[in-house]
């Protein structure tokens, strides 16, 4: 029979392997907090885009974005170290927000790239926000998928209905909240797997922390991509484009329709990433 960790790997590489286009490569990164594992796909030499996927997941769940940015982008997949994934966490942990700047400081690094497009969604559109104000000079552009804590907080109904799951993960649990929140909508069924093996992963406690304050966001410089899930259970999407417009000084907003915040960047309308592949030629391509 094999391990937890064997048969992660092995639900891992299948949905590689069936979604993800056949020239994708994979890179593990050093850094002082463990080994980043990335997929990417796309020419070496175009304009870098970095995919943060978010809590609970993996860079696999990208695999139609960056099928359609691959052919203008060298598009980077990374997955969380910390998080269940092909990243191995080292001795020293990412316990502060600092501790994750300085992780994707590492991955950049690693990656030999001086600025890159950043997208993100969910708990990576909050750690994409935070970074581009880390390091202004390095982010040329940012998208935010149905950023959770960026703007405002969760519902309260949401956070109710994960809590037992964030408490005691079980595939029972885990299968139950992504269908109360997308409604039952039909997901692959490799991810599924995938998803369900995620339960057992040995993972460390997910980093949590403030949202960036309202003196970063009026600084932020890179324009701002917000794309809003018209049915996420997360949060109240209205309230969350009115702090964003308030705060962004560039920010364009667009509402997703029929997705939800866990369909997201899965089971995206097409328009998603159209929309990506527009605002990245306009301003996701340097100098």
């Amino acid at each position: 029979m094999k391990s937890i960790d064997e048969a992660f790997y092995a639900a891992y590489d299948a949905v590689l392997a069936a979604n993800w286009p056949a020239s994708t490569e994979s890179a593990a990164i050093s850094t002082p907090y463990g080994t980043t594992h990335v997929n990417s796909v796309g020419p070496a030499d175009a304009p870098p885009v970095v995919l943060l996927h978010g809590g609970g997941t993996t860079s696999t769940v990208w695999s139609s974005t960056a099928k359609a940015l691959g052919t203008a982008h060298r598009v980077h997949a990374v997955d969380t170290v910390g998080e269940a994934g092909r990243s191995a966490a080292g001795e020293r942990a990412v316990r502060r927000l600092g501790d994750q700047m300085a992780w994707l400081d590492a991955v950049l690094d690693g990656l030999g790239a001086t600025t890159v497009s950043m997208c993100g969604h969910s708990y990576g559109a909050w750690s994409a926000l935070h970074y581009a104000s880390h390091a202004p000079g390095r982010v040329r552009a940012l998208v935010l998928v149905d950023p959770t804590n960026c703007f405002t907080g969760f519902s309260r109904r949401y956070l109710l209905r994960a809590l037992p799951m964030l408490l005691r993960p079980t595939v029972r649990r885990r299968r139950a909240f992504i269908d109360w929140e997308t409604g039952r909508t039909a997901l692959d069924e490799r991810w599924r797997r995938l998803n369900d093996l995620a339960a057992g992963f040995p993972a460390a406690r997910p980093l949590t922390g403030p949202r960036p304050g309202p003196e970063a966001l009026r600084a932020l410089r890179p324009s701002v991509l917000l794309l809003l899930a018209e049915r996420s259970r997360a949060h109240d999407i209205g309230r969350v484009a009115a702090s964003a417009a308030a705060l962004l000084p560039r920010v364009e907003t667009a509402v997703l329709p029929g997705a939800t915040h866990h369909t997201l960047p899965l089971a995206a309308p097409p328009e998603m990433d159209a929309r990506i592949g527009e605002f990245l030629a306009a301003h996701g391509r340097g100098d």
